[in-house]
């Protein structure tokens, strides 16, 4: 348990740079691999679909190293794949879906530009 004089050890390098912006990374490297999903032909969807089954392996195998810096960048790997499956997915069925898909991630990334507090 934390108290006012215990604190967590301040995170340096590129791995706490990761961390603070890891979710609006992934988001957006999610959009762009939409983007070019929607408007591309199969072999980007399969390509999508296999590089999240290596980012998912990388991940495995890599998260419970010791550099911050490859946990936080294989976090936003795989999360970004995952989302741009997802993604997938809507294009395969819904294409109208996909359209949503990347307006909705463009929204949430724009508000965490917007109300980030720096």
């Amino acid at each position: 348990m934390l108290t006012e004089s215990s604190s967590p050890p301040a995170q340096r390098g590129p791995g706490a740079w990761l961390r603070a912006r890891r979710h609006r990374l992934a988001i957006w490297i999610a959009v762009g691999e939409g983007i070019v999903v929607g408007f591309s032909h199969d072999l980007t969807k399969w390509t999508v679909v296999g590089l999240a089954a290596v980012s998912a392996l990388a991940w495995w195998f890599g998260r419970n190293s010791r550099s911050n810096g490859i946990r936080e960048g294989l976090w936003i790997f795989v999360v970004s794949q995952l989302i741009a499956v997802v993604l997938v997915l809507f294009a395969v069925f819904f294409k109208w879906l996909l359209i949503l898909g990347l307006i909705a991630c463009a929204v949430i990334a724009l508000a965490f530009l917007w109300f980030d507090r720096r």
